[in-house]
């Protein structure tokens, strides 16, 4: 089983391309193409501000993938997916998906995470990912809708949003019936009190259709995605799920390096990337261990 982590969060103390190099030395065999950066939402006034960074233009941009494969083909690493800003909602940053898909194929990677809109149907969201298609098949690259919540400020916790539970989840996906959109289980959304869901119970439910995952940890309350085995996610039987089904995917990371350098009690970035690699590892061990 390989591993990969996201990679923004690292950047943001590092840069780029010491990020992709901390990836590697600390034994990730993929790095996850987070493009947060193509745009900057403001939730509280629903604008997207741009504040110079290389992904927002599409001249920079593609150079700026490229760089990054190149970088990372020299580390030994490859890219194995990808995460496109969100949220959909916004009409600018919908219009961001089609580059966002082909800058994953430059970078090398097979699939592209893209965020449905939390308050639409199934219906509505299938149609929009179907107009989304023919550029992912264009390039060769697989959209992954994902698991997300709202937030009940009266009962405090989360709530139901689109791909929030299994059977919104698989309709998202069935109504598209097209292979180049799949799913990304997010472990930690999953097991977010008021969803009616568990990791377990959602990944049983999709199936197949799991060629992606976002892992990390939280109390089951607040989506802190903290390191896996520092929250009160029950790993163990979420990794048997995953067995079951024969996932055949890359255990990917989607914690912080900031929570991996105060886990780990260190202001070094390397200590902090490698604690984030021995999280993952420890899982992917678990999942080959109990398929032996």
């Amino acid at each position: 089983m390989k591993t990969s982590t996201e990679i923004d969060s690292i950047a943001f103390t590092t840069g780029w391309e010491k990020a992709i190099e901390l990836v590697a030395e600390a034994g990730f065999d993929y790095w996850d193409f987070s493009m947060f950066g193509m745009a900057a939402y403001q939730w509280e006034t629903g604008t997207v501000v741009k504040f110079g960074h290389m992904l927002e233009e599409r001249r920079t941009a593609i150079p700026f993938a490229e760089k990054m494969r190149k970088i990372a083909d020299s580390c030994g690493i490859k890219c194995n997916q990808s995460h496109a800003p969100f949220p959909v909602k916004n009409r600018e940053i919908r219009d961001m998906i089609p580059l966002a898909l082909e800058l994953t194929a430059i970078a090398g990677g097979d699939i592209c995470v893209v965020h449905p809109d939390n308050d639409k149907s199934p219906e509505e969201n299938a149609e929009m990912y179907r107009e989304m298609l023919p550029v992912a098949h264009k390039f060769g690259v697989k959209i992954a809708t994902e698991n997300m919540w709202n937030w009940s400020e009266e009962d405090n916790c989360a709530a139901p949003a689109a791909c929030s539970d299994g059977p919104s989840f698989k309709s998202h996906i069935d109504l598209v019936d097209d292979p180049y959109l799949v799913a990304c289980v997010d472990i930690g959304h999953a097991e977010m009190r008021g969803l009616n869901t568990s990791a377990v119970k959602m990944i049983g439910e999709l199936g197949p259709r799991v060629k992606a995952l976002h892992l990390h940890d939280n109390d089951k309350h607040r989506d802190f995605h903290m390191l896996p085995f520092t929250g009160s996610i029950e790993y163990e039987p979420i990794v048997k799920a995953l067995c079951d089904i024969g996932y055949d995917g890359v255990f990917t990371l989607e914690s912080s390096l900031r929570a991996a350098m105060r886990h780990a009690g260190t202001d070094d970035p390397l200590e902090g990337v490698k604690t984030m690699y021995g999280a993952t590892r420890r899982l992917a061990d678990m999942f080959e261990n109990m398929q032996k």
